[in-house]
């Protein structure tokens, strides 16, 4: 099954992703599966998402108070004051508003929170009010809204495709880009996180449930059998939650698909 599952995947990223194929049909132990521009893309898409792990984090963090001279809140440039301990050595923070709330679909339990991104700013002038120069925005900055540091911009750890070391099963519960139909190379969020035992490289299999369908002798209403329909690849986890890529798909994929460790497929 090992072996099948990697073969599918280079298969996938040949056709999809552009990822050179080896030259020999033994999988090579350190193969970089993705390529220099699908790399850059996750790059770009963790810079603009972020989750927090409980509501105490945003809440607890720095705030912003006012743009300067009373204006409205606005673009690059403006100079923005907050409230709150913020550290002079640390150069640039992200401006973030409170997002969706993710809940297990099953057990309710809180999963997590995203963090919107909504622009960085650099520090200028450190005080009980401080003052920052606003570098970037993605929408129109506002009171309330809180500053958390800037993760630094650093490369990839290398990701390897691998099957989970533990059967791990859960669902699809958000596209961040907002549409109702995933394809190739969106990215995914997962119910599941590093104390499901996920971590980044690992390969999951999609699966589409089967239809209800009537029996023409019987009437009886019959389940059809859940169908494989995708493979995903783990790229960054969070203790409750992961970002996942979809690395190839054979039709459609929607929130609430769930997905299992490929070992885990009879």
């Amino acid at each position: 099954m090992r072996k099948s599952l990697l073969v599918l995947l280079l298969w996938a990223m040949v056709a999809e992703a552009h990822v050179p194929a080896p030259a020999t049909d033994i999988y090579p132990p350190h193969l970089q599966v993705l390529d220099s521009h699908t790399r850059k893309a996750i790059q770009r898409f963790l810079l603009h998402n972020r989750i927090v792990d409980t509501p105490h984090i945003l809440d607890n963090a720095p705030y912003i108070v006012a743009a300067a001279a009373g204006r409205v809140l606005g673009g690059n440039g403006e100079r923005i004051h907050a409230r709150g301990v913020l550290n002079p050595a640390q150069p640039t923070y992200g401006i973030f508003r409170r997002g969706k709330v993710y809940t297990d679909p099953d057990s309710h339990e809180l999963l997590g929170i995203n963090a919107d991104d909504i622009g960085t700013a650099r520090f200028v002038v450190a005080g009980d009010v401080t003052t920052l120069a606003v570098q970037r925005v993605t929408q129109e900055v506002r009171p309330g809204d809180r500053l958390l540091a800037a993760l630094p911009f650093a490369p990839l750890p290398e990701l390897l495709a691998q099957s989970p070391a533990d059967g791990v099963k859960g669902r699809i519960i958000d596209v961040p880009r907002g549409v109702t139909q995933i394809g190739v190379l969106d990215a995914v969020t997962l119910n599941k996180g590093r104390r499901d035992g996920l971590m980044e490289g690992h390969l999951l299999a999609v699966m589409k449930a089967g239809a209800i369908v009537r029996d023409p002798i019987t009437g009886i209403a019959v389940k059809m059998p859940d169908e494989r329909a995708g493979t995903l690849l783990v790229f960054r986890t969070y203790e409750k939650l992961s970002y996942g890529l979809v690395l190839n798909a054979s039709r459609s994929l929607a929130v609430m698909d769930r997905f299992e460790s490929p070992d885990q497929i009879q």
